[in-house]
């Protein structure tokens, strides 16, 4: 394994997280053949994650984002996402007892709930907030989709333009109301709504994951190039709005289709680095630091590379940021933007 690089950096993770497959299949159809199929662990819980902060980089907390696992049964299907923040909460709880070592895993939660239910959400939002009162730190409601349905898979969205929805809106008002942020996970074609959103809405907290998720598969194979542009205009309008921050990751998936997904051997930093970088450099120019975070979207990310290693390639693609730019995408914006104490 190749050196940790500058590895007294305090890195806050905000954007992982944990599951045991067998308890995904019921509301995500295929999960196991996914899980599979992109190499990943079917097996992601607290050892695991602790495994991946001790790799050699400096993590002293993490934000767990929704995906599905540990749902209560027996209860309104509406209700039925709390159980997994009832599950992380006591995850958090085990890691804030410091016999798990230093880190604080899940130091924030970001929990899942249905927005189409507009404003009867917000009996959702208490019931999450119950369970984990001094954690949740905002909402995702996946709104990814795409006519070519082989661009996600079992991920696609039910419908397009969730967003653009009355209902969906009075449920982002909801959760604004009740002092949270929303997480947006979509596709590059669809960043036009969120910059709707983010004029609409601006006093709802936005964070868009995944640097909004270029593409190259499917459809979109060959069109990168002609692509970057209408992304990187996205971008930049995007950001002129004050309530958005940028989640900088999420370019290991298979979405992006660059050579790195599956590469065996498995690409190196350096090779990540440059596949990535003119995604990064246009966030940040965009951004600015302070409205720029760095992820780790484990363990979906391990398709790609391994913790050490995509920690690693995000440290080389800000070896010229100053300190100040450094401290923010490493660990000054999760901290403001999810509320953790470093």
């Amino acid at each position: 394994m190749a050196d940790i690089i500058d590895p007294d950096r305090v890195i806050i993770d905000p954007h992982h997280h944990l599951w045991d497959f067998r308890q995904m299949i019921g509301h995500l159809p295929a999960t196991e053949d996914f899980v599979r199929g992109v190499g990943l662990s079917q097996l992601y819980l607290l050892p695991e994650l602790l495994a991946d902060f001790g790799s050699g980089h400096n993590i002293v907390a993490s934000v767990f984002i929704e995906c599905g696992a540990y749902y209560r049964a027996g209860v309104a299907e509406a209700l039925r996402p709390v159980g997994e923040t009832e599950f992380v909460n006591g995850v958090a709880a085990m890691s804030a007892s410091g016999l798990y070592g230093p880190a604080r895993a899940c130091a924030g939660i970001v929990a899942h709930a249905d927005l189409t239910l507009g404003a009867a959400v917000a009996d959702v939002l208490a019931a999450h907030r119950a369970a984990a009162p001094e954690r949740l730190r905002g909402i995702r409601h996946s709104v990814s989709f795409d006519a070519d349905p082989s661009v996600l898979g079992f991920l696609q969205g039910p419908r397009a333009g969730l967003l653009m929805e009355p209902a969906y809106r009075a449920g982002l008002s909801e959760v604004a109301a009740a002092g949270l942020s929303f997480d947006a996970w979509l596709l590059s074609p669809q960043l036009p709504e969120l910059i709707d959103v983010a004029r609409a809405m601006p006093q709802l907290p936005i964070i868009c994951d995944h640097v909004g998720t270029p593409l190259g598969v499917g459809s979109y194979r060959g069109r990168r190039d002609a692509d970057f542009a209408e992304w990187a205009a996205n971008i930049k309008a995007l950001a002129a709005y004050p309530n958005v921050v940028m989640k900088l990751g999420g370019l290991a998936m298979p979405f992006a289709g660059f050579a790195s997904f599956m590469a065996d051997p498995m690409a190196t930093a350096e090779t990540l680095a440059e596949e990535w970088r003119p995604y990064i450099e246009t966030c940040i120019e965009a951004f600015g630091a302070d409205r720029c975070m760095f992820e780790s979207n484990f363990p979906v990310d391990r398709g790609s590379c391994d913790y050490a290693t995509l920690w690693n390639a995000l440290k080389l693609l800000s070896a010229s940021a100053s300190e100040a730019e450094k401290t923010a995408l490493f660990s000054g914006t999760a901290a403001r933007v999810y509320r953790i104490a470093a």
